[in-house]
């Protein structure tokens, strides 16, 4: 047994002390202690559907066709995940739990427990190149339980192994011994005879779920403050936080708790029936989504799902899984949907517009991009019976006020050498492609920003700051989606959590500046294409009084917003008002009795049709300064009263 880690450091400060006077440097290893290993197996991920992320990505690994998630909601008390994978031999098995943050992924050990590829270690057995690579990835779910259970069986073999965890509990102070050895927990193993022998997967079983965890996923906070509300004012403004579809509500008693009549919550709001197959459920969860979009400034998650569903969602965005229709890349040009541009790589280089007469050519082939080598297609996940898949859509979006009626899709690769560096500078090669795609409403407002996958599985979601854009184009970003695709490389760049990247790192340094110039491109190709379409639309003539007042809305638009910001169709309802032809973009629409009734003082007859007509425009201006979008609907009817009765004051009694 060689020194301990205290015996080497007093030898080398020894040596230190005797060669004080000597020319030449001591020279040794950088080394870890391994209790930096205790904070990864207690919880590095900010949410639990984080930690599920990384078992159904070590299902993907494992060249697992289907995973089966099973949360027991809404009590969460048991969550089971299943892979049809190539499971873990008894030497994988023993190596896994041996060894937290040293993975035989990618290396040739991985290929000796037929983990990896015989022929690429950077691949699964199957030739899928692998996503995990710390070996940390079944220890994420400390985030959700102290204890669980791994039951695992390779094709061929007639028994499955089974092993008990325990997890140790981190605590900071001083620790147990000098040999900076950390014992992350305990674990009981065995081998018992499988039914089918060639039957092979691994099942993760989750007990004993921490408390804080179910209530995470419960959406304990939102329920508890209508629960208990401190004053009868908070208990309305608290039934404005449950969201419009959720899983329900316990009782301290653990039963779902029945329709409440006092504020119509159901006990149980879903956007699918029981009777929807698994992939109809989660089609028309994407489709609730964008039903809220007309008549909104902005539609967010966080309004229309709990927690748990929106967990849904971040684990269709974040896997290695098919569109929820087609990527925008292998969309067809045809009928003329969206303005097509490719992006060029030099920093001065400009956006050049794309177009075709093959109605059958796809974007991809237009903008030159080689067939894409990710095929997700065979790779399957169910959550509580719900297919999941990447929820973007692109075609068929509501239409706005803005200039341009059509989406613009941006279309770029980079291949990055970094010829004449050595690899431990450059970390290799760096490959990737892109598109951004602008559209004058994204929704939900959780997909603005850039993802950033790596190998299909992203753990980033959107960044809303597109890495730390500087450039005051707050409006324009806000309708900018963006997917990159690395081929190769960045993966070293990824912190720990796998959900940011090392900014330094040269990888994430050369992917920023990129999408910064293409940013830039499309601001420039984008102002361009909507004042073309502006110029044509001035010639419409309308009466003076509504010019005036259509001039001065779209000043406040133009100085906010740079002129493409989007300015709804307002439309007040009720009184004698009448309802006007409908207009081709958003409509916002209000009751304007409602309105009338926040006026103090109520004037005894209604508004004017003029007073109307320029709150119209002042809510115009409103929205297009967000004002609106961040008060309550009661609020919004409070601000508009107040406003219509300072331009009534003359008429109130």
């Amino acid at each position: 047994m060689g020194p301990s880690h205290k015996e080497r450091d007093r030898e080398i400060a020894s040596q230190l002390r005797r060669e004080a006077n000597q020319a030449e440097p001591i020279e040794s290893e950088l080394t870890t202690n391994d209790r930096v290993i205790a904070r990864v197996t207690d919880g590095i991920y900010r949410q639990p559907g984080s930690a599920l992320r990384e078992l159904i990505a070590n299902a993907y690994d494992a060249d697992a066709t289907w995973v089966s998630v099973k949360t027991d909601a809404p009590n969460f008390s048991r969550i089971t995940v299943e892979d049809d994978g190539t499971g873990m031999t008894p030497e994988a098995v023993i190596h896994l739990l041996h060894n937290i943050g040293g993975s035989a992924k990618r290396t040739e050990e991985g290929q000796e427990l037929g983990i990896a590829s015989a022929s690429d270690p950077n691949t699964s057995p199957g030739g899928r190149k692998l996503i995990g690579k710390l070996g940390i990835g079944i220890f994420s779910v400390s985030q959700l339980t102290h204890s669980f259970q791994i039951i695992t069986k390779t094709a061929g073999d007639p028994y499955r192994t089974v092993v008990l965890v325990n997890l140790r509990q981190f605590a900071d102070g001083p620790a147990e011994s000098d040999s900076g050895e950390y014992k992350a927990g305990h674990y009981q193993v065995w081998m018992e005879p499988a039914e089918d022998t060639e039957a092979h997967g691994t099942t993760i079983v989750l007990t004993a779920i921490r408390p804080q965890t179910r209530d995470t996923l419960r959406s304990e906070q939102s329920w508890g403050a209508l629960s208990n509300p401190l004053s009868e004012g908070a208990e309305a403004k608290s039934r404005t936080t449950i969201p419009t579809y959720h899983i329900g509500h316990l009782d301290p008693q653990g039963l779902r708790l029945e329709e409440d009549p006092r504020n119509q919550l159901e006990f149980l709001s879903l956007p699918w029936n029981e009777l929807d197959n698994p992939q109809e459920a989660f089609s028309k969860m994407v489709n609730s989504v964008w039903s809220f979009v007309r008549g909104r400034t902005a539609v967010k998650l966080t309004e229309i799902f709990d927690t748990y569903l929106q967990m849904l969602w971040s684990l269709a965005l974040a896997l290695p899984l098919p569109y929820f229709e087609r990527s925008v890349l292998d969309e067809s040009v045809a009928d003329d949907w969206a303005y097509f541009y490719k992006l060029a790589n030099d920093p001065r280089g400009t956006a050049q517009q794309l177009q075709s007469d093959d109605p059958d050519i796809t974007v991809r082939e237009l903008a030159g991009l080689p067939p894409t080598e990710a095929d997700c297609t065979d790779f399957t996940i169910l959550v509580d019976g719900v297919q999941l898949s990447r929820p973007l859509k692109y075609r068929g979006l509501p239409t706005t006020q803005h200039a341009l009626k059509k989406p613009m899709v941006f279309v770029g690769s980079m291949r990055q050498e970094f010829k004449g560096f050595d690899r431990d500078v450059s970390a290799g090669p760096l490959e990737f492609e892109a598109y951004l795609f602008w559209t004058p409403k994204v929704a939900p407002t959780e997909h603005q920003g850039v993802l950033v996958r790596i190998h299909g599985a992203s753990g980033t979601l959107f960044d809303s700051t597109f890495l730390n854009y500087q450039v005051s184009e707050l409006t324009r970003l806000r309708q900018i989606t963006c997917e990159i695709f690395v081929k190769e490389g960045l993966e070293a760049a990824l912190n720990i959590d796998r959900e940011s990247f090392n900014t330094a790192h040269p990888h994430t340094v050369i992917l920023t500046r990129w999408l910064h110039n293409a940013l830039r491109q499309l601001a420039t190709a984008q102002k361009r294409q909507a004042q073309q379409l502006r110029a044509a639309a001035r010639s419409s003539a309308t009466r003076e009084s509504e010019d005036r007042i259509s001039s001065i809305v779209e000043s406040a638009n133009s100085l906010r917003t740079d002129g493409e910001g989007v300015i709804p169709d307002i439309r007040f309802m009720g009184g004698n008002q009448t309802l006007r032809p409908a207009s081709d973009g958003i409509t916002q629409s209000f009751d304007l009795d409602r309105i009338i009734e926040e006026i103090p003082h109520r004037p005894p007859t209604p508004p004017s049709r003029g007073a109307v007509r320029k709150l119209e425009a002042i809510t115009k201006v409103l929205s297009v300064y967000g004002v609106l979008e961040q008060l309550a609907p009661k609020e919004q009817e409070n601000l508009l009263g107040s406003i219509l009765g300072i331009m009534e004051a003359d008429n109130l009694g």
